[in-house]
């Protein structure tokens, strides 16, 4: 009889046990560096990955129009976007006008709302109408915050011409705010904004309040807006400081396993506090606020956590 070597053994014992099934591993594609989509994501990735079998690594990106191509072309699974940027891209306007329709993605949870930020470093810019003929930041060529920023200047008769504009992500304005190189800057993110926040221990920052009327004007035009005011303690400004904001959502592909997208949503809104602790938005948290869209259907996931919270929301 022929001998059974160690390592024949140590096989064959290897071979008898249950095969493991690897975690699911999803992209979560977010925004910036300085802006609060990744801060905010990486804080969320971090805790689904700690608590669930479903691994979340949070990567930056150039905001959501890109995230929503990273998802329609597989290259990210879960992706933070605005909530009129989804819509654009779910009915095929404005941003993605000319790409038509994309819609092989669902809703996850609407997490927080992102405040229209107009920042600047001199005080004498206090009004919308202030910032025409100078040199001001309205995001990334043909991102969402570039049509947030056409929408308030059109608010108030202004357009792009009216201003000398710059095309620059968050970061990049702030520097540019700093080194003087522009008057002002749009930035679309919940507040307080790390680059608004690290631009404020450099400068003396102030922020462009909206008026009631022309806020009135604009959400009967664009109904996908909401009234917000940022506290002066945020950025420690002298006044509150009146805006309109959209809401930052999560969403996903819907090649993502249903129990992936459940293991996502429930972690969050199961552990509120810790993420509060971590990141100033967790304090946001709402779970009726989470399931209030209505633009895009939930991915069946999502739908059976906030079924079992005795919430009913749309899937496809």
């Amino acid at each position: 009889m022929k001998k059974i070597t160690t390592t024949a053994l140590a096989t064959i014992f290897a071979l008898s046990l249950p095969v493991a099934v690897s975690a699911a591993d999803l992209q979560f594609t977010t925004g910036g560096d300085q802006g609060t989509y990744y801060g905010f994501g990486t804080v969320l990735a971090t805790q689904v990955s700690g608590d669930t079998d479903t691994n979340v690594t949070a990567v930056t990106s150039g905001g959501s129009q890109a995230n929503i191509y990273a998802l329609d072309d597989g290259d990210a699974d879960l992706a933070f976007v605005q909530s009129d940027v989804m819509a654009y891209a779910y009915n095929g306007t404005n941003l993605f006008e000319e790409d038509g329709a994309i819609d092989g993605f669902s809703t996850v949870a609407a997490l927080y709302l992102e405040q229209v930020q107009i920042v600047t470093t001199n005080p004498d810019i206090a009004t919308v109408e202030d910032l025409k003929g100078k040199k001001v930041s309205i995001g990334e060529a043909g991102s969402g915050v570039y049509f947030n920023a056409i929408d308030i200047l059109g608010a108030y008769g202004l357009t792009e011409d009216d201003i000398e504009p710059t095309y620059q992500n968050f970061g990049d304005s702030a520097e540019s705010l700093q080194d003087g190189k522009i008057d002002a800057a749009f930035v679309v993110a919940g507040a307080p904004t790390t680059a608004v926040t690290s631009l404020a221990t450099a400068k003396d920052v102030y922020l462009v309040s909206l008026d009631e009327e022309h806020i009135n004007s604009l959400l009967e035009s664009s109904p996908y807006y909401t009234a917000d005011v940022i506290s002066k303690d945020t950025y420690n400004l002298a006044d509150d400081v009146n805006t309109v904001a959209v809401g930052a959502v999560v969403i996903a592909s819907d090649d993502v396993e249903d129990s992936d997208v459940y293991n996502f949503v429930s972690t969050i809104f199961e552990n509120t506090d810790t993420i509060a602790s971590a990141h100033a938005k967790g304090a946001e948290l709402n779970l009726e606020f989470a399931a209030s869209v209505t633009s895009v259907p939930y991915h069946a996931g999502a739908a059976q956590y906030f079924e079992e919270k005795g919430i009913t929301v749309e899937t496809k």
